[in-house]
């Protein structure tokens, strides 16, 4: 317990004097805000994107950060683009550090450079391995066993800069995306107060990535998750646990002379096959694969 207080009290004597940015836009950001203000360290302004509409009313809705941000008073700023307006507004606030975790924008050279000490960006992968938009499914597609969290210094180009902090964790049997990548979170709110305190502290030493070792993944698209069902079985159930959620992995077969898109929505893997549990025909409910067959 002692600990504990002592290194919340080193927070936020931190937090006293150090001013930073945040820039983050879905759901997953809240529980790394959540534990930046558990240790004393609140940002003066979060960048998040835009209000959308959502649902199937398209009932237009603020992001979480801004919500999460105004209920706190702290500043937001929802730019459509990150033009010299927005570069030039963001440079007077004289910030000591920004810190980055799914933005979703890329942020120019003279952005990077604004804050005293640089952006911080938190990347779910081992970099230089995945580097890009995908690390989680990547990972899972690839079959690998192992993935992590790295927390980088900011660079203008693709998830090439210095290594911060990073902590490794396996890929558990049969983990589906979603899963690996809140269990990626909870890595990383732990890991970033720590890295935020070293870069203002000076305490740290910056590790090179390898760029000659550098993989890089695609952005996902809805086609994606298309299966074929007589391909191979492990790499079927791979695409199942990593389009798990969005795109979804689906099929298409034969009724009443019509195609219909059949969505997989439970899947096991065991003795080399692939085998599928539940889905939902198009246009029906979930139920049972065998049942769904039987009424072919």
């Amino acid at each position: 317990m002692e600990k504990n207080n002592s290194q919340s009290t080193k927070y936020q004597a931190l937090s006293a004097k150090l001013s930073f940015a945040f820039f983050g836009t879905p759901d997953l950001v809240i529980p790394i805000l959540d534990e930046l203000e558990k240790s004393g360290l609140l940002p003066s302004l979060i960048v998040t994107g835009p209000d959308k509409a959502k649902g199937r009313k398209l009932v237009v809705a603020p992001p979480s950060p801004k919500v999460w941000a105004e209920k706190r008073k702290i500043k937001v700023l929802q730019p459509e683009k990150i033009n010299k307006t927005f570069i030039d507004d963001f440079q007077k606030n004289n910030f000591d550090l920004a810190v980055v975790v799914a933005y979703g924008k890329i942020l120019p050279r003279t952005l990077l450079n604004a804050p005293k000490y640089g952006m911080l960006n938190v990347h779910y992968s081992l970099l230089p391995k995945y580097r890009g938009a995908t690390p989680v499914e990547s990972a899972i597609l690839a079959g690998d066993k192992e993935t992590g969290v790295c927390i980088q210094q900011m660079a203008f180009a693709l998830d090439v800069g210095d290594i911060v902090d990073e902590e490794k964790t396996e890929i558990r049997d049969g983990e589906k995306a979603p899963e690996l990548r809140a269990r990626l979170n909870e890595m990383a709110k732990i890991m970033l107060p720590k890295a935020i305190s070293k870069i203002e502290g000076s305490q740290t030493t910056f590790k090179k990535q390898e760029d000659a070792k550098a993989t890089y993944c695609k952005k996902i698209k809805k086609e994606d998750g298309l299966i074929k069902l007589e391909e191979d079985g492990l790499s079927n159930y791979l695409k199942f646990r990593a389009y798990f959620g969005w795109p979804g992995t689906y099929f298409f077969t034969e009724k009443s002379d019509k195609q219909i898109r059949i969505k997989i929505t439970d899947a096991s893997f065991s003795n080399g096959e692939f085998k599928i549990l539940k889905v939902i025909p198009e246009g029906k409910k979930e139920m049972d694969y065998e049942d769904f067959k039987r009424g072919l």
